[in-house]
């Protein structure tokens, strides 16, 4: 029904707007009586099977709903029952921001995928803490970033700030320094800068009274020998895993019109599947199986998770898949890792 009926018909307008109509739809449709209940039901999977146990953490399944579709956690509770594992909010920032001009994010719909340059807006991280200090049971990942007026040698600063004011309401971190569109952010995957931003986070963490885990997600586009150094930091600074991959500024093997294709932003989606495969592949190989490392990027489909798993993933995020392949693509996947 979705693919045949609903999605035609949201295509027919513009990408952002019909995110915050969806948006407006699920809240809408969770104030009738019952229907959360009902839509749990539904969608969603329950089965020891699928729990996993990663970074200290119990997930009650693998398949997580990635950053930049709940940016302000106005919906965690919501999007829960379409069956995810865990909701990871944000990228937030210190302060709010509106994000790059309008139009900002496209549909590839003959690539299956999505460009976007949206600029992380979002209503800052206050705003998104005192949302999560309603939540009941369900797992939030809370991916941090920086203000894009804030200079690189300031950086830490700003992710200091957000990390103190999500400590108490999210279950992990995500550390967000592969965005391609906030200016000079790609910088900092650098050696060095990274190397001291972790330390900082992970000092700051000791200094708690129980600590959480800290995750660092990266570009697809970083060569082998980048991704080797992501594999010294992660061990220098003793983060808890890897999430592979964020989207990529590669238009390789595109078919859509150039009118889209040449759109400045991140793709992700389906173009994305083969090359961030190859990202978690890498980084599980080559180090070792380290550490954990949480699948993103070009998951559509049940054979899509199953491949990211054999590669060396422990989870997997899905954010354009749900898009293109609806909320009940989540249960057909847990169907089949189970």
């Amino acid at each position: 029904m979705y693919k045949r009926l609903i999605r035609p018909l949201l295509f027919l307008f513009d990408p952002e707007g019909v995110h915050y109509f969806s948006f407006a739809a699920i809240r809408f449709l969770h104030r009738v009586p019952f229907m959360g209940s009902l839509i749990r039901v539904f969608f969603t999977s329950k089965d020891p099977a699928l729990e996993r146990e990663v970074f200290g953490l119990r997930f009650p399944n693998p398949v997580g709903l990635a950053a930049g579709f709940d940016k302000d956690a106005k919906l965690y509770h919501e999007l829960a029952n379409f069956g995810f594992g865990f909701i990871e909010i944000g990228t937030v920032t210190p302060k709010p921001q509106g994000g790059n001009t309008k139009p900002r994010l496209f549909r590839l719909k003959q690539d299956k995928g999505i460009i976007n340059r949206m600029g992380f807006n979002n209503e800052g991280v206050v705003a998104a803490a005192k949302r999560l200090k309603k939540n009941k049971g369900v797992l939030i990942g809370g991916n941090i970033g920086k203000n894009k007026t804030t200079p690189n040698d300031q950086a830490q600063d700003d992710y200091l700030i957000c990390f103190d004011a999500l400590f108490d309401v999210v279950d992990y971190f995500v550390v967000n320094v592969s965005s391609p569109n906030t200016p000079n952010l790609r910088d900092l995957q650098e050696k060095e800068p990274l190397t001291k931003l972790l330390n900082v986070l992970q000092k700051r963490n000791s200094d708690k009274a129980s600590r959480k885990p800290i995750l660092l997600k990266i570009a697809p586009d970083l060569s082998n020998s980048q991704l080797d150094d992501i594999i010294d930091i992660v061990a220098d600074t003793q983060i808890d895993g890897v999430i592979a991959t964020n989207t990529t500024l590669s238009r390789d093997g595109l078919n859509s019109s150039t009118e889209l294709t040449e759109q400045a932003g991140g793709l992700s989606g389906k173009p994305l599947t083969k090359r961030s495969t190859e990202v978690i592949s890498y980084l599980h190989t080559q180090s070792k199986a380290a550490f954990p490392i949480v699948g993103v990027g070009g998951i559509h489909t049940p054979a899509d998770v199953q491949e990211k798993l054999a590669a060396g993933a422990s989870l997997v995020q899905l954010y354009t898949g749900f898009v293109y392949e609806g909320p009940a693509v989540v249960k057909r996947m847990n169907r089949a890792i189970k």
